[in-house]
């Protein structure tokens, strides 16, 4: 028994070491293909693991179709079988689905967060007591990623609060903008979970200097908004038309990406209002060149695509505990626009 035991050892840390060269080598010829050259049939070692992966938002959305793109670059890197279900950001359908999910009994089940702990973890309860590997993307899930770390569930995503405080200071930094300057922003507070983000925006402006409900104006995002942005303009030109802002912050990846369309429907030039918001997009990089859109913290939401998926095939086929992996470190101006547009052009960063 010790013999075909220690054979067994050594086929798994053959595998193991064989998978992590392939995955070194795999992971760039994928991003290269935009997720299109599948690695070496031996080194896909997630083969026969069923995942169900949620993008978050729309197919083509500036922010979701990126996540997704990660996701399939790690699905023709490691072999799994992955169908991908989006939500349009309702929260609703994310719960609904997760259901149905779970419903068909995959390895594992890859979630945006955006519900909360208090919706969400009763579901994924049932989930992983029915052997289902269950790992968090994007808005973290703070009392389920405690509970279920050492069954496999990570998560992938900024540090919200942090990430909202972060991008306030460095807007108040960078603008040159003073305490009773009238500063919009334009949330989802009212997300559980997900709120902590706007939270952190709000924080940082208080940390700063400016009170909350006097010069900071603030904005519930509407539902249907938030599915679709291009339905914000007309709230966003009434705000504007009835304050006098200098800076505007956008706690929205989708909604930052056609700020310039706001600018423009209000009578905003480049030079009238600082901009503000979160993730990389064509339309953003095109806004930062041309002065609409200032600064932009960058989630780096195709790594949240592929460590997803990476997390589930590693937990199922290695029993590997849940990873935490933080995003969320740099910002993209003027400075460095250039630098990132190409990759930003292929839906990468």
């Amino acid at each position: 028994m010790d013999g075909i035991r220690t054979q067994r050892v050594g086929m798994q840390r053959r595998r193991l070491i064989s998978f992590t060269v392939a995955l070194a080598l795999a992971a760039p010829l994928a991003i290269a293909s935009g997720g299109a050259v599948a690695a070496q049939d031996d080194a896909k070692f997630c083969s026969g693991t069923d995942i169900v992966f949620f993008p978050g938002g729309s197919p083509g959305g500036a922010f979701a179709q990126v996540v997704f793109n990660g996701a399939k670059a790690a699905e023709a890197a490691l072999g799994p079988t992955v169908s991908y279900s989006w939500t349009d950001w309702d929260v609703t359908k994310m719960i609904n689905q997760f259901q149905e999910a779970v419903a068909t009994s995959p390895d594992g089940i890859a979630v945006m967060g955006h519900p909360g702990d208090g919706s969400f973890k009763p579901l994924i309860d049932d989930a992983v007591a029915q052997g289902i590997i269950v790992t968090v993307m994007n808005t973290e899930l703070p009392d389920t990623q405690a509970a279920y770390a050492p069954a496999g569930t990570g998560y992938v995503g900024a540090t919200l609060h942090k990430a909202g405080s972060d991008l306030a200071k460095e807007t108040v930094k960078r603008s040159g903008i003073q305490p009773g300057d009238q500063v919009f922003v334009w949330g989802l507070l009212a997300e559980a979970g997900r709120g902590e983000r706007t939270r952190g925006i709000i924080d940082g402006l208080v940390e700063s200097g400016w009170t909350e409900g006097e010069d900071i104006i603030y904005q519930e995002i509407a539902s249907e908004i938030n599915g679709d942005p291009s339905l914000g303009i007309p709230v966003y030109t009434g705000i504007a038309l009835a304050n006098d802002l200098k800076a505007a912050i956008f706690d929205h990846g989708e909604m930052t990406a056609i700020a310039r369309n706001y600018l423009e429907a209000a009578g905003q030039g480049p030079d009238d209002i600082y901009v503000s918001g979160f993730d990389l997009a064509v339309s953003t990089v095109d806004a930062v060149k041309s002065g609409y859109t200032d600064l932009v913290i960058d989630q780096q939401q195709w790594l949240q695509g592929f460590e997803a998926i990476t997390q589930i095939c590693l937990t199922d086929k290695y029993q590997f505990a849940g990873l935490t992996i933080n995003t969320g470190g740099g910002f993209m101006d003027s400075s460095n626009v250039d630098a990132l547009a190409d990759l930003v052009a292929q839906q990468i960063r």
